[in-house]
C-alpha cells in the first residue's frame, strides 16, 4: 500500500526567546556525516504539554539531549528558561529513556539522594516529598527497593524523582514504554496537574493515544518536523475521513479494498486491517462509502455496518510518513509448509488454570481458547498474570491445577514434538549482545532445525523486514529497544510455528514499525497461526479477533474488541471548560478518581447514568464559577473501556 509523502509544511515561526519558556531557531546536530537534527524550530510555552512524535531514529532524543543541557547543538539557536540548556540545567528536570535511579536504594532514599545533586533544603524535601508520594500513590511503598517495583511504579518515582527540585522545564523521553494503561493513565493526569502549576513539559513518545493528551504535537521524521500543531489541527490538516466497516465476512472485502488501495483509486486513500473491522481513510465520505457498499454487495455481505468516524492520530502519523511512490517496507513472509491445525480449531485451551506460589496465587481459575487463524489478546495491569499465564499455556511452567491443551496435546507440554511446532516472544529481549545479528539469526535457524537450503533466505527476510539488512555484522548489543524487538519477532517466527505466543512483542517500537509488525502477525494468523498476544498498548489490542482481560490473576472479561467496547455501562461525556484542571480536581472529589481524565484542552467523565448524572456534574462546575464551553457524548475507546473494568473489579493497585 502506498500513500502520498507530505513535504515537510513549514511551522510558523517560533516565538521569540523572551516569549518562550522552550525555544529553538534552526536547531542542528550532526554525528560525524550523519544529519540527525536538520535545522527545527520549535517554542514551547509556560505550562503547555508539547509532544514529539515520530519513528525510530527520527531524532527526537537528540533533541532532548541537547535542550537537557547533556550536549551541544552543531549549529543554530536554543535558549531553555531564558539561557542557554547548560545554564539552564538546574531548572530542568530530565526523564531519560533508561531508568536511571539506584535499583538497591528504596523510593526514599533515591528521592533523598537527587535532592542532595539538586541542593534542595531539608525542609523543603520533606514536604515536596510527602507531596508527590501522595501524589503518586507510593506513599506506602517508601522504603521498598526501586528494584522491586513495577515498571508503572518506577517511572512515577523517576518523576517524582525529577520534580523534588521544582523544575521550571521537564523533559520526558518516552517515559511510560512497558507501563500498563492504568499506570499510564494515572501518570498521565499528573503531568496535567504538573502543568496546571505552571511546569512547561516536553515529553517525546511512541504511543499516539498519549499524544493525545498534549495540548501541541511535532511530527518529527529524519531530522526534521514535518507537521506541528494541536492534536485536532492535525487531524484537521489530513483532509481524510475514516470509515470503520465491519462485517462477519470481511477478509473478501478487505482484499477487494486493497486491490482498490493499489489500483490508486482515489476514491480510497488507506485500508488498514484490525481484528474485528476495517479501517478505510476516504477523501470523500459518500463516495467512499458507496465504493465501500458496492464491493460489500458483490460478495453480498447482507451484515455490513459502516460507521464514519475522525481520523486518529496514527492516520495522521503513518499518511505523512509515507515516501511517495514507494512501497511500504513491509515484506511478505514466504511460507514453505502448510499448517498442521485446521482453521477454527482449538489450538490453546486452557480449563480453569490456576498457578500458586507459596501462598500467591499469581493465576486463578483462568479458561480461554484460542483457535487456529485466530489472534487472541490477553491483557491486564502489571502483576495481573498475563505472562504466569502464557509460561504455563506454553509448557515452561507447571499450572497447580487444572488442565491445558497445546496443538492437541493435552498434559506433557515439553515434549520436543510440540515445541518444534511452537514459537515463543517473551519481554525480555532473548537475543545475544554479543553476537551480531546474523550470527543470533544462524543461531536460531540451527535452534528451530530449519533446512539448511532455507536458511539464508529466512534471515534475508528478518534484516530486511526490520530494515536491517545493512547491519547484519553489528554486535545486537548496539541496536536501539524498538529494533531489537523487531529482529526478536522475526527470529521466533522463522521455523513458521503453528502456535506464537507473544509477550509485549511491540513495546517501545515506533508506529511504523507497529503497523507492520501487526501485518505480519496477522499474515501468520490468515495462514492458520494460533497467535497468543499480550500488550500494553490499547489501540494495537484492535488488531485481535478477542481478548480477555485480567484482573489480580483472573479472567474478568472476554469478547471481540467491539464486543468489549460496546457492553461498558454508562457514557463517556466530553467536557471543555475553561479551566480543566480545577475542573477535573472538583469532580474527582465527588466521584471516583478513574472516572475523570485530562485529554489536552478537555475532560473525559464515565457516567453510569448520564441521564440522572449528567446534570448535577454541570451544575457543580458551573455552581463553582466554571464555564462550560461545550459538552458531548463520545464512544468508548478500548483504553477507557480496559480501565472501567479493570477499575470496577478492584485490580488497579499496584504492588
Amino acid at each position: 500500500m502506498t500513500t502520498a509523502f507530505r513535504s515537510p509544511s513549514t511551522p510558523p515561526s517560533p516565538e521569540p526567546p523572551e516569549q518562550s519558556v522552550i525555544y529553538a531557531r534552526g536547531l542542528k546536530k550532526t554525528y560525524g556525516n550523519l544529519e540527525a537534527i536538520k535545522g527545527i524550530d520549535l517554542s514551547v510555552q509556560r505550562g503547555e504539554v508539547f509532544g514529539l512524535i515520530g519513528p525510530d531514529g527520527a531524532g527526537k532524543t537528540s533533541t532532548f539531549h541537547i535542550l537537557g543541557g547533556v550536549m551541544e547543538p552543531s549549529g543554530g539557536e536554543v535558549r531553555v528558561i531564558g539561557k542557554t540548556p547548560r545554564e539552564a540545567r538546574l531548572g530542568i528536570g530530565y526523564l531519560t529513556q533508561q531508568f536511571s535511579l539506584f535499583l538497591d536504594m528504596s523510593i526514599e532514599e533515591n528521592m533523598r539522594y537527587v535532592a542532595g545533586l539538586r541542593e534542595v533544603p531539608e525542609d523543603q524535601f520533606k514536604e515536596r516529598k510527602e507531596k508527590s508520594l501522595k501524589q503518586m500513590n507510593l506513599y506506602q511503598f517508601r522504603d521498598r527497593l526501586a528494584g522491586q517495583l513495577s515498571g508503572g511504579m518506577k517511572q512515577k518515582l523517576a518523576l517524582c524523582c525529577a520534580l523534588i527540585a521544582r523544575p521550571t522545564v521537564l523533559l520526558l523521553d518516552e517515559p511510560t514504554t512497558g507501563v500498563d494503561p492504568v499506570s499510564r493513565r494515572e501518570f498521565w493526569d499528573l503531568l496535567a496537574e504538573v502543568a496546571a502549576d505552571g511546569v512547561t513539559i516536553a515529553v517525546a513518545t511512541p504511543y499516539l493515544d498519549e499524544a493525545e493528551r498534549c495540548g501541541r504535537v511535532a511530527l518529527m521524521y529524519e531530522g526534521t518536523i514535518y507537521q506541528l500543531g494541536t492534536v485536532s489541527e492535525l487531524k484537521q490538516n489530513l483532509h481524510l475521513s475514516r470509515l470503520e466497516v465491519r462485517s462477519g465476512k470481511i477478509l473478501s472485502l478487505e482484499n477487494e479494498l486493497v486491490a482498490a488501495l493499489k489500483e490508486n483509486r482515489p476514491k480510497i486513500a488507506d485500508v488498514q486491517t484490525f481484528g474485528d473491522r476495517l479501517d478505510v481513510l476516504v477523501p470523500q465520505l459518500e463516495e467512499g462509502e458507496h465504493l465501500v457498499r458496492d464491493i460489500a454487495g458483490r460478495f453480498k455481505l447482507d451484515d455490513i455496518t459502516i460507521v464514519r468516524e475522525e481520523p486518529t492520530l496514527e492516520n495522521v502519523f503513518v499518511t505523512s510518513l509515507k515516501h511517495s511512490g514507494d512501497e511500504e517496507n513491509y515484506m511478505p513472509f514466504a511460507f514453505t509448509k502448510k499448517q498442521l491445525g485446521a482453521l477454527g480449531a482449538s489450538a490453546i485451551k486452557a480449563e480453569r488454570v490456576t498457578k500458586i506460589f507459596g501462598t500467591f496465587h499469581a493465576v486463578e481459575e483462568v479458561s480461554l481458547d484460542v483457535a487456529y487463524g485466530q489472534v487472541y489478546g490477553l491483557l491486564g495491569a502489571n502483576g495481573a498474570g498475563k505472562t504466569t499465564t502464557i509460561k504455563m499455556l506454553c509448557g515452561l511452567l507447571e499450572p497447580t491445577r487444572g488442565q491445558m491443551m497445546l496443538a492437541g496435546q493435552v498434559g506433557a507440554l515439553r515434549d520436543p514434538t510440540i515445541r518444534e511446532r511452537i514459537g515463543y516472544m517473551s519481554q525480555k529481549f532473548t537475543l545475544y549482545d554479543d553476537l551480531t545479528l546474523f550470527e543470533n539469526l544462524q543461531f536460531y535457524c540451527g535452534v528451530y532445525e530449519i533446512p539448511i537450503g532455507q536458511r539464508l533466505d529466512k534471515i534475508k527476510w528478518v534484516l530486511r523486514s526490520a530494515e536491517l539488512e545493512r547491519q547484519g555484522s553489528m554486535l545486537t548489543a548496539k541496536l536501539p529497544g524498538g529494533w531489537k524487538q523487531r529482529l526478536a519477532f522475526g527470529a521466533c517466527v522463522m521455523h513458521e510455528p503453528e502456535i506464537l505466543f507473544l509477550d509485549e512483542p511491540t513495546s517501545g517500537v515506533d508506529p511504523l514499525a507497529r503497523r507492520d509488525l501487526w501485518t505480519m502477525i496477522s499474515d501468520f494468523a490468515r495462514h492458520g497461526s494460533a497467535i497468543l498476544v499480550t500488550t500494553h498498548f490499547l489501540e494495537e489490542a484492535e488488531h485481535c479477533h478477542e481478548l480477555g482481560f485480567m484482573v489480580s490473576g483472573k479472567l474478568v472479561a472476554h469478547g471481540s474488541p467491539s464486543e468489549i467496547k460496546a457492553s461498558q455501562p454508562g457514557q463517556i461525556i466530553e467536557i471543555i471548560t475553561n479551566d480543566n484542571q480545577r475542573a477535573s480536581n472538583l469532580l474527582k472529589k465527588a466521584m471516583d478518581n478513574w472516572r475523570v481524565s485530562i485529554f489536552a484542552d478537555r475532560l473525559h467523565v464515565v457516567l453510569d447514568d448520564p441521564a440522572e448524572q449528567l446534570q448535577a456534574v454541570l451544575s457543580m462546575l458551573t455552581d463553582n464559577g466554571l464555564e462550560i464551553r461545550s459538552q458531548r457524548p463520545i464512544p468508548f475507546s478500548l483504553e477507557d473501556s480496559f480501565i472501567g473494568i479493570v477499575q470496577r473489579a478492584g485490580g488497579a493497585s499496584e504492588v
